[in-house]
């Protein structure tokens, strides 16, 4: 901004000492010096109203909103972000962008929470806010909204939407944008990306619905009968199930089994130490590793 005010409008020479001097002259000074003060005023006014401060001015609050303004080239240390802490809850947990890009949730013991985001940045704009979740029980899951549709491949304990846990702790990922949300992908900050090496293990006695693939291993108490449903992995995951005390038998449902032409296949597992290693390749699960399993 060029500033309007014009100290070349005022006569420093006038009025002439030891003459008369024209009275036109004071009114031009004068008229002059008010039009420059006119200026300061709406120059400073804009500057209040539109410059960015280290602190309130008197009688203010501060209020640094950018509104959307572009900051380029600038040299940034020792600068943070806020953090939202939205505390312990289930049901709908609504990621508001605005809040701050660090944002902490814990879900309440046994509960489950669905993800939602609002007020992402304008369209052509790139948005980031990263979400911690801390997970007290491994009946726990998150839901994920349908325009989180990147990076999902190869999240661990993702299925159909859904992010299941097989062990309790923090979980952080970040959430990122650039269409306003329409389209958010995921990236896991915490756990180990490899879908070979999955932490912690499963163990189960009887009768389970689903083997988990949050975990490597799955461990069979197979005292009594049992069965469950092993659903499609993630490529290249590898998942180990085996019978740690026998007496009965355990029948695995296998989605998409790379020993049928189509379909679900079925391995029985009966003794003491019976085990099978799975890897899923091409959508389908190979067996990689036998003992004593009986395949269908």
């Amino acid at each position: 901004m060029t500033s309007a005010i014009n100290p070349n409008d005022i006569d420093g020479t006038y009025p002439i000492a030891g003459q008369d001097n024209n009275s036109q002259g004071f009114r031009d000074n004068f008229t002059n010096t008010k039009t420059n003060f006119q200026y300061a005023a709406n120059e400073i006014t804009d500057l209040q109203n539109k410059a960015v401060l280290k602190a309130a001015l008197t009688g203010t609050t501060l209020d640094n909103n950018m509104a959307g303004s572009p900051l380029s080239a600038a040299n940034i240390s020792d600068f943070s972000a806020v953090a939202a802490i939205i505390g312990t809850t289930s049901g709908t947990v609504t990621i508001d962008y605005t809040a701050g890009h660090y944002q902490t949730v814990t879900i309440s013991s046994g509960a489950a929470i669905s993800l939602a985001f609002s007020n992402f940045p304008a369209a052509g704009n790139f948005g980031i806010v990263r979400v911690a979740i801390t997970v007290l029980s491994t009946a726990s899951t998150v839901v994920l909204p349908a325009a989180v549709s990147v990076g999902t491949s190869n999240l661990q304990g993702y299925s159909a939407g859904t992010i299941s846990y097989g062990q309790t702790g923090t979980y952080t990922y970040d959430f990122t944008t650039s269409d306003g949300g329409t389209t958010v992908s995921i990236f896991d900050c915490s756990q180990n990306m490899d879908p070979i090496y999955l932490p912690s293990n499963q163990s189960t006695t009887g009768l389970f619905g689903t083997i988990s693939l949050a975990t490597t291993a799955t461990y069979i108490n197979a005292s009594v009968a049992g069965s469950g449903t092993l659903a499609a992995g993630a490529n290249g995951q590898i998942k180990t199930i085996m019978v740690s005390i026998a007496g009965s038998s355990y029948t695995l449902t296998v989605v998409n089994a790379g020993w049928k032409s189509a379909g679900n296949g079925t391995i029985t597992l009966t003794t003491i130490g019976s085990a099978v290693t799975l890897q899923y390749i091409n959508s389908k699960w190979y067996c990689i590793g036998n003992n004593g399993c009986a395949f269908s």
